[in-house]
C-alpha cells in the first residue's frame, strides 16, 4: 500500500464506517438502550472499583460513540463531556442525554484535535478506551493530546482490549496477525458489525493498528504522566471467538482448563 494513500483516507473512511454504524448500534439489541433508559448500569464491574468515586468531577470521554458509558459515569455524579469524530454518535448522544434528562456536554471531533475543540479546558478525568485505541496510528500524538486534558491532581483510565488478542484470527486461537505495531494499517473489508453481524452496511474498509502495551505505557509517561496501575485481565466482552465462553455480565473466558492469556487490560496514570 502507498503510504500517502492511507495516510490521505484513513480518518474520512474509518469516520464513514462509524457513522453509518450509528443507528445500528442506538437500534441494536449489543447495547440495549432501552434497558440503559429504563435505568440498568452497563458499566464493567472492574471499571467502577478501579475508577473509584467519580461524584462532583469533571470528566472527559475521549472517542465516546454515542454516549452511553460517558451518560453512565454521569448518572455517577460526574459533569460530564463526551468526544467523537463521528457527528451522527454525536447527535445520538445529546438526544439520549435528553430523553433520559441528564446534563451532558457533547462535542464533535476528532481525537487529535480535541484540545482545541474543548477550548483547553482541562479535566479531573479523562476516561477511554474499549475499543478506541486501534483505530489511531500514531499513539504517542494520542497520548500527548489525552495526558493535557488532565489538570494536575486528575488522573487518564484506560480499559482496552489486549493487543495481544489481536494476533489471532477471528474463527479460533491461530497466530495470524504481527503483535509488533508497524506505521502500516491493517485493512479490513467487512460488512454488519461486531453488534450485528448480520446487519447491512455499505462502508465497509476500515484501517485499523495494534498497538502493543509497551507502546501505550511508554507514550502516557513520556506524556508526562504517572502511572499507578496496569492490570491485565484473562477476559472480554464479547464472544470474538467461538470457544470464549460466558462466565458474567458482558463476561466471557476461555474453557476452564485451557491454559489462560490476556484479552483486556486496564491503567491507571496521574498528572501530578
Amino acid at each position: 500500500m502507498n503510504r500517502d494513500d492511507w495516510q490521505n483516507r484513513w480518518r474520512e473512511t474509518n469516520r464513514a464506517s462509524w457513522d453509518e454504524r450509528v443507528p445500528i448500534h442506538v437500534g441494536g439489541e449489543f447495547y440495549d438502550v432501552e434497558a440503559f433508559k429504563a435505568g440498568e448500569d452497563h458499566l464493567r464491574p472492574f471499571e467502577l472499583a478501579e475508577m473509584g468515586d467519580v461524584s462532583g468531577k469533571d470528566l472527559l470521554h475521549l472517542q465516546c460513540h454515542f454516549g452511553k458509558d460517558t451518560l453512565s459515569w454521569a448518572r455517577r455524579g460526574a459533569r460530564v463531556t463526551g468526544l467523537d469524530f463521528s457527528v451522527p454518535a454525536i447527535e445520538a448522544a445529546r438526544e439520549l442525554a435528553a430523553e433520559i434528562g441528564i446534563k451532558a456536554d457533547f462535542v464533535s471531533s476528532d481525537v487529535y484535535a480535541a484540545d482545541e475543540a474543548l477550548g483547553g479546558r482541562t479535566f479531573d478525568v479523562v476516561y477511554t478506551g474499549l475499543g478506541a485505541l486501534n483505530w489511531l496510528p500514531d499513539i504517542a500524538r494520542w497520548a500527548r493530546v489525552a495526558a493535557g486534558l488532565v489538570r494536575p491532581g486528575g488522573f487518564l483510565y484506560l480499559a482496552e482490549f489486549h493487543p495481544f488478542s489481536n494476533v489471532f484470527g477471528d474463527d479460533d486461537l491461530t497466530v495470524e496477525h504481527d503483535y509488533f505495531h508497524t506505521d502500516e494499517p491493517q485493512v479490513w473489508d467487512e460488512p454488519g458489525t461486531y453488534a450485528d453481524l448480520e446487519a447491512e452496511t455499505e462502508n465497509n474498509v476500515t484501517y485499523e493498528w495494534n498497538h502493543t502495551l509497551s507502546d501505550v505505557v511508554t507514550a502516557l509517561i513520556d506524556a508526562g504522566l504517572v502511572l499507578e496501575f496496569l492490570h491485565e485481565h484473562d477476559y472480554t466482552l464479547f464472544p470474538r471467538w467461538p470457544i470464549l465462553e460466558k462466565t458474567g455480565f458482558d463476561t466471557y473466558r476461555l474453557p476452564e482448563g485451557t491454559p489462560r492469556i490476556p484479552l483486556m487490560y486496564s491503567l491507571k496514570a496521574r498528572r501530578l
